[in-house]
């Protein structure tokens, strides 16, 4: 199911936990460098999966999401830093693996891997950051100037451990 609304988007990252991130760069001047820091840095249990890397920033890196899932189980959502014709290709291992979700990023636009993960029922989000989006639905965009969707000046996490919650 396409996630197309900012609120079923919002629910996903609600939800999630766990990312195994596809394509994950040890280069801190690439996007997927920064997307898998702020989302580490965020909460959420982040695993680089890239041939290329034995670790990122002391976290292991998978050489692929078979051996992500072989050790720690489906992850919640797999986030795609790929270029668009491998995209269909990390779909299928999404759907194999049992992912429940899948989240191409901006740029990462393929037809087919967007209807393969469709079919097999995965939430599906397309042409959206995960960074992007969760700094806009906590607050962390509107420091500049952007519009949040947040309609407090506070952010919703800290409303929320203030809340004993």
């Amino acid at each position: 199911m396409r996630l197309d609304s900012a609120l079923k988007r919002r629910d996903l990252l609600d939800r999630v936990k766990r990312v195994a991130m596809v394509g994950a760069s040890a280069n801190p001047l690439r996007p997927s460098y920064f997307v898998f820091r702020y989302l580490q840095t965020h909460g959420y249990d982040v695993a680089p999966v890239n041939p290329a890397y034995k670790e990122i920033e002391g976290t292991r890196c998978y050489p692929s999401l078979e051996a992500y899932a072989a050790e720690c189980g489906a992850p919640d959502v797999v986030d795609v830093f790929r270029k668009p014709e491998d995209a269909a290709q990390v779909a299928r291992d999404a759907i194999a693996v049992g992912a429940p979700a899948i989240w191409f990023q901006y740029g990462v636009i393929n037809h087919e891997a967007i209807a393969l993960a469709d079919e097999a029922g995965l939430a599906v989000v397309v042409d959206r950051c995960m960074k992007v989006e969760h700094a806009r639905f906590d607050g962390g965009l509107s420091v500049s100037g952007m519009d949040s969707g947040v309609l407090s000046s506070k952010r919703r996490r800290a409303a929320l451990l203030k809340n004993g919650q």
